[in-house]
């Protein structure tokens, strides 16, 4: 009879197979036990066939992984700690000294910043191309450009190209494509399965998306995903991956994997909420337009009709607007503060609103053509009811913006 401490290490108790239940396992290791020494030389976590290390995977973060596949119409997913650690984990995967990457100039700000800085101190260029002009975009393709980043809509201005033609346009070039997928969250449209102006499908190479947002759906887990279908492309950044040693937390892969069961009940919701507030802020005074895919008269709404499904559900819960001039930047300010419901903080995808005021001159080189001047503020909408939202928008606009 061995000591109670190894006794209770090395129990022989193991529960019986057979047990179901409406959600997976959470499997909690970093040593994975072998049977065998052949067992551990054969076993290989990069297709899923076995588990060789906590850092590549368990039963519980492979079967997110899948379900992520189906949301996005991926055959490859790998988990990485946020939708950040996805841009900068393809870039490290794609990219080498003397290589460039295009980047639209509305894309995620942290994005660009790694571009700016990291990817500059390897040696690795980059330049900015209009999402809206696709001539832009192939004039700058060159011989060193190895990957162009795309984003449907662009990130605060919510500009939606014309996505089928610029994935179309690199691959001719043979140029990989990898997508900023966190808005459309596989839902508005499939990014492995675009149509393009002819009829002929076409796909991105590579679909990031910050788990962060709808499929977690709590505001509480920071998470992301890279998806592809090339199995070799696929391969490239698993190895990245592991090189860099990313993982994600188990009780994390739980919390997205209970989320996703209503992630499509929950976007629809969202956009419901957002496009019937998004149409009552442009029927506001102090407001000089509205920026929403959806809506006819903001930048690319033609692109979201012939991308999305233009039913609801086929648009996120996020719009901006931008104030007239005559409200100063101070006034707007003084008008997010005086929301009650509305919170400010950033992300969006969870069951509570947020604000956001941005400096656009400061985060653009120049002001986007599409895009009125005056003070842009974004907004996230949750969960709540609509009517309270409204009353909370009418209360802030009467307090801060009548004077200005």
């Amino acid at each position: 009879m061995p000591d109670i401490s190894t006794g209770l290490i090395h129990h022989p108790y193991l529960p019986p197979d057979g047990f179901l239940a409406p959600l997976p396992g959470v499997f909690k290791a970093s040593t994975v036990i072998f049977p065998s020494v052949a067992k551990m030389r054969s076993a290989d976590w990069k297709d899923k066939t076995g588990y060789t290390y906590g850092l590549h995977g368990t039963p519980t973060t492979y079967q997110l992984e899948e379900r992520l596949c189906t949301l996005e119409g991926g055959s490859q997913c790998l988990l990485v700690p946020s939708g950040l650690a996805a841009i900068t984990t393809v870039a490290m995967a794609i990219l080498k000294t003397g290589d460039e990457v295009l980047i639209p100039d509305n894309a995620y700000g942290p994005g660009t910043a790694f571009a700016r800085t990291e990817l500059r101190n390897w040696g690795i260029t980059h330049r900015f191309y209009d999402p809206m002009d696709a001539q832009d975009l192939q004039s700058k393709l060159g011989p060193r450009t190895r990957l162009v980043w795309l984003e449907a809509p662009g990130s605060v201005t919510m500009e939606f190209p014309d996505l089928p033609r610029l994935v179309r346009i690199c691959q001719d070039r043979g140029v990989t494509t990898a997508l900023d997928n966190t808005w459309g969250a596989g839902l508005a449209f499939r990014p492995f399965a675009l149509v393009a102006a002819d009829g002929l499908p076409v796909a991105v190479d590579i679909s990031v998306h910050a788990l962060t947002k709808y499929p977690s759906g709590g505001g509480d887990v920071l998470m992301g995903s890279i998806i592809t279908r090339d199995p070799e492309l696929g391969t490239r950044i698993k190895l990245t991956h592991m090189r860099l040693g990313l993982a994600v937390g188990a009780n994390d892969a739980e919390a997205v994997l209970r989320g996703l069961p209503s992630v499509v009940l929950r976007y629809r919701a969202h956009d419901t909420a957002a496009r019937e507030l998004a149409v009552w802020c442009a029927r506001q005074d102090a407001i000089a337009q509205v920026l929403h895919p959806a809506l006819s008269g903001s930048p690319g709404h033609a692109h979201w009709v012939a991308t999305c499904q233009t039913g609801l559900g086929g648009a996120a819960g996020l719009f901006s607007v931008i104030f007239k001039p005559q409200h100063s930047a101070r006034s707007v300010d003084a008008f997010c503060d005086a929301l009650k419901l509305f919170k400010l903080g950033y992300s969006w995808g969870g069951p509570i609103s947020l604000v956001v005021p941005y400096d656009l001159a400061a985060m653009r080189g120049s002001w986007p053509r599409q895009v009125a001047h005056g003070s842009i503020v974004r907004f996230s909408i949750g969960l709540e009811n609509v009517d309270d939202l409204r009353a909370d928008l009418t209360q802030a606009m009467a307090a801060a913006l009548a004077a200005s």
